[in-house]
């Protein structure tokens, strides 16, 4: 027990933060690897799962690795991909086919799989339960703990029964303080506790800015007739212009199911642009809605992708920890796929621990070898091949960014003799509202376009009203006094869950925010211009709860 925090204290050889495919692979490797080590995931979301939003088409190589009997096993991999389709949507209404000779050699999905990730995430933690891990969802990590010379002793979990005013209620529960020998952080895109370490010890000196995306999806039920069990659809083009970077997905799943997505890259100019409202536009394109129409909507999810590639990648190893998955940035641009790197990178990750912990050496300053092996992995060696592929984008746009992309990797195989930087934050590339030109979108029609509250609902999102508001502002001036003036308040438009809203009280107007509907994407983490908004943790459990997404 700590007097200072009152909070009780369990101990463990390792502390594991975030649920996802990172996290639960390193918890697997390790049991795998010494079947007496006491491990525990610690997991925000209600269940594993619950948070988990991807698209998904998965690569199998990692978990090849980690479960070589996989299918043996059970795990919910089954939809093996039977064909890739690329459209170039010119217009509303204008497509060109992109002939697969064209595609860039890594974006054909031959011998991968159409999966629910959360799906996968839950069968990975029964397979870690099995073996004796430790998992704790509903238990929101909210804190590092360091010992006195620095080095990273675990993380604490947030306190339960706070009111609004920060007064304890009945229902009042210290939260606890979980150490281990090493943590591995495992969080996913913009962990709040991944980001707090790398300011710490200053991991990011040597790369550029993380840049990223917001992802939508939704689930959809169609009609038999028009469903192609297996087939990939993906779009470039409209309805975004040729220097906004981003595109269309369609997966037809199991089941007469279909996962409809849009990726929006975050370093969008036109502060006028609405992410969420340029997804329900997609929709209208005869090559998705023939597909749509007539079909029912189950699930929506929205959730920041990251797409810096190696050269946004961090240090990974620190004094008593490692960055692992998405948290660190290990997302291949060029596949669109990260669920593979995460699970190696996971894997990885344990590997160094164990030989750490088997050694003796519980106390070490970092472990380097972590670095030195990711390095000389499959997975940073593919990404390396793609490094180009989100630099070309941003310096060529869309169209011309495309073609680089088939010669880089068709023609070069990605050993071109140079490595493109993009040094420009996301949140510095708002022009100013009035140089920028306003967007007209259609109104939803609620069989193929929806509004952001009844879509919210759909993600079964939940938070205890009577907490403090998970998301700050360092200044609440700045809302109205900077961002109103020259940009419209762009967090009216960039949330895709409505939780900021201009309103007028006394005849003065106020950002009002509504952080109940928060389906935890971190866009405002990243894309607020003066960087005003802070997105912690609210209380564990709360957030979407992601039904098969």
């Amino acid at each position: 027990m700590s007097e200072a925090t009152e909070r009780e204290s369990m101990e463990f050889d390792v502390v594991i933060v975030g649920g996802g495919p990172a996290g639960l692979a390193a918890a697997c490797r390790l049991m795998q690897l010494d079947q007496e080590l006491n491990i525990v995931v610690v997991e925000k979301g209600s269940e594993i799962g619950a948070h988990i939003l991807s698209g998904n088409v998965f690569e199998p190589t990692g978990l090849d690795e980690l479960f070589p009997d996989w299918q043996d096993k059970g795990a919910p991999v089954k939809t093996a991909v039977t064909g890739d389709r690329v459209h170039y949507l010119t217009g509303e209404s204008g497509a060109m086919p992109v002939p697969g000779l064209f595609l860039p050699r890594p974006m054909h999905n031959h011998g991968n799989y159409i999966i629910s990730l959360g799906q996968l995430c839950q069968w990975m933690g029964e397979q870690a339960e099995a073996m004796g891990v430790n998992v704790f969802p509903g238990f929101a990590a909210s804190e590092v703990l360091y010992d006195p010379d620095g080095r990273v002793i675990g993380v604490a979990t947030s306190d339960m029964g706070i009111s609004k005013d920060g007064e304890q209620k009945p229902s009042y529960q210290a939260g606890y303080e979980l150490l281990g020998k090493y943590t591995i952080f495992a969080e996913g895109v913009r962990g709040n506790l991944s980001e707090r370490v790398m300011d710490k010890f200053d991991l990011r000196a040597d790369a550029d800015p993380q840049h990223y995306g917001i992802g939508f999806k939704e689930v959809w039920e169609i009609a038999p007739e028009l469903h192609e069990e297996g087939l990939v659809v993906h779009t470039a083009g409209w309805p975004l212009d040729s220097h906004t970077e981003g595109g269309g997905f369609l997966y037809h799943a199991a089941d007469n199911k279909v996962f409809a997505g849009f990726i929006i890259a975050l370093n969008y100019k036109n502060p006028h642009l609405a992410p969420f409202d340029e997804f329900q536009r997609w929709k209208l394109h005869p090559k998705i809605r023939r597909y749509l129409e007539g079909g029912k909507r189950i699930a929506y999810g929205a959730r920041a992708v990251n797409k810096g590639g190696i050269q946004s990648l961090p240090k990974l190893a620190f004094p008593g920890g490692m960055l692992v998955g998405c948290g660190a940035g290990f997302l291949n641009g060029v596949k669109i796929k990260g669920a593979h790197t995460a699970i190696k990178t996971g894997m990885l990750a344990a590997e160094s621990v164990q030989r750490a912990l088997a050694a003796g050496d519980n106390a070490a300053a970092e472990l380097s070898d972590f670095d030195t092996n990711v390095r000389a992995s499959w997975a940073y060696k593919e990404m390396h091949t793609g490094r180009n592929f989100g630099p070309g984008l941003h310096k060529l746009g869309s169209f011309w960014g495309a073609a680089f992309a088939f010669i880089d990797q068709n023609i070069f195989f990605g050993k071109l003799p140079f490595t493109w930087r993009n040094p420009d934050p996301d949140h510095e590339s708002l022009l100013k509202a009035s140089d920028a030109k306003p967007i007209d979108y259609p109104k939803p029609d609620g069989k193929l376009t929806f509004d952001r509250l009844s879509s919210v609902f759909l993600s079964s999102t939940n938070h205890e009203e009577d907490q403090p508001s998970h998301l700050q502002l360092k200044d609440e001036s700045i809302p109205i006094s900077y961002n109103l003036p020259e940009f419209d308040e762009p967090a009216q438009r960039y949330c895709p869950a409505g939780v900021y809203e201009i309103v007028e009280e006394g005849g003065e107007k106020k950002l009002e925010i509504s952080a109940a509907n928060c389906v935890h994407c971190k866009t405002c983490d990243i894309k607020d211009p003066k960087q005003n908004i802070v997105w912690t943790v609210p209380e564990g459990g709360g957030g979407p709860n992601y039904s098969n997404m």
